[in-house]
């Protein structure tokens, strides 16, 4: 009964790995198929854009992308409102003292001279004996995280407080009132504070470039949504009347090998182990653990069927994985012709992505009948299951069998033993009188 139990664990132990080698293949399958509401043809698709001079900007491409060249020139890059308080202030250090009161800052939008406060952007600090210092004041903008930075420099004039805003463009400028020594209007750019560049402040900037001679702006350098699918960096100005150019290509080969690839190597390992399972080795006489085994041909018959029998439906040629570079070895295992994947996305991009996706569907589909909750591996596993804890039953019976002939055998030979004993004792003192009566005859 042991053994047998032995065995069903191997079963167990093959099936699983079985389960598992089809689970791969069916996660690449799954892979194959393009998301709800996303076509094959837009799933493999993939573009790419570069920048003729890198140091001017960077860019990358994505879905809805349109391939061609673009004339880009960058006049201004998109920059932070730095804001200095002054070096008359005379502030020796982070100790030095400020004036107590409530500090507001506002964040907002600075558009033809006016100034437009964002009222979920509004912090109000108070400064008050336990904090009026510069340090303090620089601590408290900081713990507050309004989208500010704050830190001292301290210069040959003394300390002076610097506030950074910490987003780029003209969306991100600062207001600042109540606190005295700490004020500044950025619609009349006056204040105590100061954003001069001559004393270590910066006027907050749009990102201002051309496209193919069209103006646009950006508050940020990253500027997405200017040119469908393209996100450009921008990283310098460059020379007035001497723009890079930008290009968009489209690669039709790329997303798919990789797909196609991992499918192909998911499957091998699949074959592989499947191969190894139902092996039998004629010099060590040694079986695979699944040899015979019904679930494993049927596994192996459908995984070999699907390779050429799923088909895209259509019109196109394409209509097999044979037909764009797949093939079958005597040995089992798939390989991919690169070359002739190429040729055949060329010819007919929308019919391969969609057999591609076919296949992706019938593999899935085919393997979830086989690991599913309801698949054969899942249900040999649960047979094999079922008869361990049979044969777990039979042996706890049985082992209670055995205990209870031991147990009849123990009182048997007890009382076995009482009896050769009690006739040993009549035997001796039968003897003992026999011997008594010999002598009383002499």
């Amino acid at each position: 009964l042991q053994q047998k139990e032995a065995s069903y664990q191997s079963r167990i132990s093959a099936l699983g790995t079985l389960k598992g080698g089809l689970s791969s293949l069916q996660t690449a399958a799954a892979a194959l198929i393009p998301p709800v509401g996303t076509s094959a043809a837009d799933k493999y698709a993939s573009y790419r854009a570069s920048v003729a001079d890198a140091t001017i900007a960077s860019a990358t491409a994505g879905a809805g992308a349109i391939a061609g060249s673009y004339s880009l020139e960058v006049s201004s890059l998109a920059k932070a409102q730095r804001l200095v308080s002054p070096s008359a202030a005379g502030y020796t250090d982070a100790t030095a003292p400020i004036a107590s009161g409530t500090l507001t800052i506002e964040f907002g939008t600075l558009a033809s001279g006016t100034f437009t406060a964002d009222s979920s952007r509004t912090k109000t600090l108070t400064i008050d004996s336990t904090n009026h210092t510069l340090g303090g004041l620089r601590d408290a903008i900081n713990a507050a995280n309004g989208g500010v930075a704050a830190t001292i420099v301290k210069g040959t004039a003394g300390a002076q407080l610097v506030l950074s805003s910490t987003g780029t463009g003209l969306s991100n400028v600062m207001r600042l009132s109540g606190l005295t020594g700490f004020d500044y209007d950025p619609a009349a750019n006056s204040g105590t504070l100061t954003q001069d560049a001559l004393q270590g402040g910066q006027t907050a900037t749009n990102a201002a470039f051309t496209l193919n001679g069209i103006a646009a702006t950006s508050t940020s350098n990253t500027v997405s949504g200017v040119l469908d699918g393209v996100t450009l960096n921008l990283a310098k100005q460059t020379t007035v009347g001497t723009p890079t150019t930008l290009t968009v290509s489209k690669d039709l080969t790329a997303n798919l090998t990789s797909a196609l690839n991992a499918f192909v190597k998911a499957y091998n390992d699949a074959a592989k182990s499947m191969t190894d399972l139902g092996s039998y080795d004629a010099a060590t006489k040694k079986a695979g653990a699944l040899q015979g085994n019904s679930t494993l041909r049927t596994a192996q018959s459908q995984m070999r069927s699907l390779v050429f029998g799923a088909t895209a439906g259509g019109t196109s040629v394409y209509q097999r994985l044979s037909n764009i570079g797949v093939s079958l070895a005597k040995d089992g295992t798939l390989s991919l012709d690169s070359a002739k994947l190429s040729a055949a996305t060329s010819a007919d991009f929308a019919g391969v992505t969609s057999l591609v996706s076919a296949v992706g569907t019938a593999y899935k589909s085919a393997i979830e009948g086989l690991v599913g909750t309801t698949g054969s591996i899942t249900a040999a596993t649960d047979g094999a299951n079922r008869q361990i804890a049979d044969l777990t039953k039979r042996q706890q019976v049985m082992s209670d069998r055995l205990t209870a002939i031991e147990s009849r055998y123990r009182k048997e030979f007890t009382a076995l033993d009482s009896l050769v004993s009690s006739m040993n004792q009549t035997s001796a003192y039968l003897t003992q009188q026999l011997a008594s009566l010999s002598s009383t005859s002499k």
